[in-house]
């Protein structure tokens, strides 16, 4: 039986391989002069959970490493992420839960 933390879990794997796989394909497009995905999809996905996927993303593929609103944004997402996951886990905690 699927629990809430298992979907969590499986969304949170699929996210990140979306987010790691379409910085990728950007940067592919990027060199081959073809549509590009939007800022506001790649930032979207790491604020939807991708962040981890994002960031490697940008590093693997060397990929929108010198824009302000990546260098500074998706790990500042990844942070805020975390930070809300430590927030939750010691709640949980002191709630008995």
């Amino acid at each position: 039986m699927l629990t809430l933390n298992h979907i969590i879990l499986v969304y949170l794997v699929i996210i990140n391989v979306v987010a790691f796989f379409a910085y990728g394909i950007d940067k592919w497009k990027a060199q081959h002069d073809r549509w590009r995905i939007p800022e506001s999809v790649l930032l979207g996905m790491a604020a939807i959970g991708g962040s981890v996927g994002a960031w490697l993303g940008m590093k693997v593929w060397r990929h929108k490493t010198q824009h302000s609103k990546f260098k500074y944004g998706v790990p500042a997402i990844l942070l805020l992420q975390i930070a809300v996951v430590v927030a939750l886990w010691v709640m949980m905690k002191k709630s008995g839960a």
